[in-house]
């Protein structure tokens, strides 16, 4: 496993970290509790040192869960979790007034449920579940941020960005005050590179990059016969000719396989880890044998300039989470 500077903070963390929205078991259906800790006990061994989690999944069942590690670990682990907006409102609205969404007394709160589910002290980074650039004015936020700071509760502080809207937190990074973005970054999203990344790269802003599957469509394994069980998200984000979409989309680029990736999974965690923007890629796992897939392509290879400017032709600009 390889570790990359942690932006300012000062800490090194996996390539790739442990996406922890599935174990929650709520909106992904088929988690097993065992099944996720020994999951979770998996990616410690394979050199994996940053989870990431939040308050909302599985209403901190995921937090409960990566604490149980915690306890059961002589590792030194790092852990980042996320405040939900109040309003419970993904992603947030134009026109939201930030305290619909976060309070100074709302995040403080939160962060202290989250620590208290974890069994921790501090969190190593504490982040916003939504964002507009509308609210880089509101102090409260800032103060919220640094209050925690002062108090020995979080180590750095983040925000997880609106799907396929990278330019919609560039006002918060200029002002300075914020630790990491998390962003949907991979093949078919290829958006952040326009102004994200390349600012984050130059002033030393930490980026988790999320989704790096597309939910499932640069695995390869969506087709128009695949079934996902009732009440799975997916069956939404997967709906009507999306299905066929990204089939098509996913056999043009199997054509790319070879000796830089020999599957989807890995030609997709590759394009992520060779831009030098970012930190840590966080796939979601709920099985040992996803841990191991996924840590096994942190070797230190990067793609080749040619297989990079391949892939930037399937760019594809679209949005799932839309209804």
């Amino acid at each position: 496993m390889r570790y990359r500077l942690f932006g300012k903070t000062g800490i090194r963390i996996s390539e790739i970290g442990f996406g922890a929205w599935g174990i929650g078991g709520t909106m992904w259906l088929g988690a097993v509790d065992s099944e996720s800790m020994t999951a979770l006990r998996k990616a410690v061994d394979a050199g994996i040192n940053f989870f990431d989690t939040a308050l909302v999944y599985g209403d901190g069942h995921s937090e409960v869960l990566i604490g149980k590690l915690l306890r059961d670990s002589s590792e030194q682990l790092y852990v980042s979790s996320k405040v939900p907006p109040k309003n419970m409102q993904w992603p947030a609205r134009p026109g939201v007034p930030s305290h619909e969404a976060f309070t100074k007394e709302y995040i403080i709160d939160c962060t202290n449920t989250s620590l208290k589910n974890l069994r921790l002290e501090r969190l190593d980074l504490q982040q916003l579940h939504v964002w507009r650039d509308d609210w880089v004015a509101v102090d409260e936020i800032w103060e919220a941020a640094e209050t925690l700071k002062r108090a020995g509760k979080i180590r750095a502080f983040g925000i997880s960005i609106n799907d396929h809207e990278p330019a919609s937190a560039l006002a918060a990074a200029r002002t300075g005050l914020v630790d990491s973005f998390q962003v949907i970054y991979n093949i078919f999203d290829q958006s952040p590179e326009d102004e994200l990344l390349p600012y984050c790269h130059e002033h030393s802003i930490g980026v988790i990059a999320r989704v790096p599957f597309d939910e499932g469509g640069l695995t390869g394994r969506i087709t128009l016969e695949t079934v996902f069980p009732d009440k799975d998200w997916r069956n939404d984000y997967f709906r009507g000719e999306r299905k066929q979409q990204v089939f098509e989309r996913a056999e043009k680029l199997k054509q790319l396989l070879g000796a830089e990736a020999r599957t989807l999974p890995e030609l997709a965690l590759r394009y992520i880890l060779s831009h030098p923007a970012i930190t840590t890629a966080i796939p979601g796992m709920r099985t040992d044998a996803h841990v191991e897939s996924n840590a096994e392509v942190s070797d230190g290879r990067l793609l080749s300039d040619s297989l990079q400017k391949e892939l930037k032709k399937h760019r594809w600009v679209r949005n799932f989470y839309k209804s």
